[in-house]
């Protein structure tokens, strides 16, 4: 199949093959378009997702491979075990979903910008409001210390950042988020690009086509509300 780049046009329900993306740079599909709540969900719901700079204009990926992490597939070392049997962290779902995305667009380095503009964030937090996107949240006190946040698609929940500010809390949001996906329907963790940090934690590449075999399969899945509903939870039997 011949790759080629897309312009979007007024239709926020349609989207172009993710087949036809692009080999350089990898995954690229489509161009332009917006970040109204129905274009973005039916992004996801096909695969794709938006990732651009402030000087770039809306840029729409759907790469091969994905990186993904299967359920129950989550690496959790002796020492990861033994720090977070002893800490003192709090953890709470959907307590504080626009306080996560704020932390997650913090530049990273001083050198650096942030790719999670205010536009995407007003787009993710609309998401939420639908019940579409959802935050584990880890808090030490009363500071928020880590966390992350995605979209969820029946039982896929693709993650869009995750932020740490204190040790190993990137590390127990994802834990959390894994049982709490562990009874559910071809339930797995859309990690989108590999990182060092995800592929230690579990994460493995499998290819497009594949990925959406799985994202279609995991579309049918009927999550409780309860799963994601505001609260702080226990913990500690998760590890």
């Amino acid at each position: 199949m011949t790759s080629s780049l897309f312009q979007l046009n007024e239709d926020p329900t349609w989207f172009p093959s993710p087949e036809y993306a692009l080999e350089q740079p990898p995954g690229l599909l489509a161009i332009g378009g917006d970040l109204t709540f129905q274009r973005l969900y039916n992004a996801y719901l096909n695969g794709i997702f938006p990732w651009f700079n402030d000087d770039e204009p809306i840029l729409w990926w759907s790469p091969d491979p994905r990186a993904v992490i299967p359920m129950n597939q989550l690496r959790i070392n002796k020492s990861l075990r033994k720090f977070l049997k002893r800490c003192d962290y709090e953890v709470s779902i959907n307590m504080a979903f626009e306080k996560v995305i704020e932390a997650c667009a913090e530049p990273r380095d001083e050198n650096e910008g942030t790719w999670i503009l205010p536009q995407m964030q007003g787009a993710y937090i609309e998401l939420h409001k639908q019940n579409h996107a959802h935050s584990i949240e880890i808090w030490q006190g009363d500071e928020l210390v880590g966390g992350l946040y995605g979209v969820l698609i029946g039982g896929c929940f693709c993650g869009e950042s995750m932020f740490s500010k204190k040790p190993n809390t990137s590390k127990l949001a994802l834990i959390v988020l894994q049982d709490v996906l562990s009874d559910v329907f071809a339930a797995f963790i859309d990690c989108q690009l590999p990182n060092p940090h995800l592929m230690n934690m579990g994460a493995v590449l499998i290819s497009r086509e594949l990925f959406l075999q799985n994202l279609k399969l995991a579309s049918k899945s009927s999550m409780p509300k309860t799963k994601f509903s505001p609260k702080f939870i226990e913990w500690r039997s998760m590890i």
